[in-house]
């Protein structure tokens, strides 16, 4: 009978925790589709205030805004493939290093995927630097069809 017992029991803890959930696991992965806005560097040696940062913008006044502080030093937004992002339709997720003393880095967006309730964008590290003696910021920018999902930024 004791037996008989603490199998059920092992039955009723096993069933318990393979049916917990995890971030992953609320629902399988799916590719999302993102297209490039902007990559590149900004060469103002920090003067555009743009700190090490994460972001997802769903509105057009924080798009214009990270803009313009863009701008601030060089015109980098004429490098873009748009700028007029239909914010009711699209996100957009921006990805900022920090500055570094020496260019020939990069910031890359390699992958983004979702579940049921979250959006995952990988972001690693591509170039690693070079000889360039000129201060740069690496970024990244991509839109994605607009949706109501926590966005989570993971580093490899």
């Amino acid at each position: 009978m004791k037996t008989k017992i603490s199998l059920i029991f092992i039955v009723i803890i096993f069933s318990l925790l393979t049916s917990c959930n995890d971030d992953v696991d609320d629902g399988d992965l799916t590719p999302v589709e993102f297209v490039l806005i902007g990559q590149g560097n900004l060469y103002g040696n920090g003067g555009e205030n743009i700190e090490k940062q994460n972001l997802k913008i769903n509105k057009s006044a924080d798009w214009n805004k990270l803009v313009d502080k863009m701008n601030s030093n060089n015109n980098v937004s004429d490098g873009f493939t748009e700028i007029d992002i239909d914010i009711s339709e699209f996100m957009i997720i921006a990805v900022f290093d920090e500055v570094k003393g020496n260019g020939g880095h990069s910031i890359d967006i390699t992958r983004i995927e979702e579940n049921n309730n979250k959006v995952f964008v990988t972001i690693e590290n591509l170039l690693s630097g070079g000889a360039y003696t000129v201060m740069s910021q690496p970024y990244h920018i991509v839109k994605i069809p607009k949706n109501n999902k926590q966005v989570i930024f993971e580093y490899r």
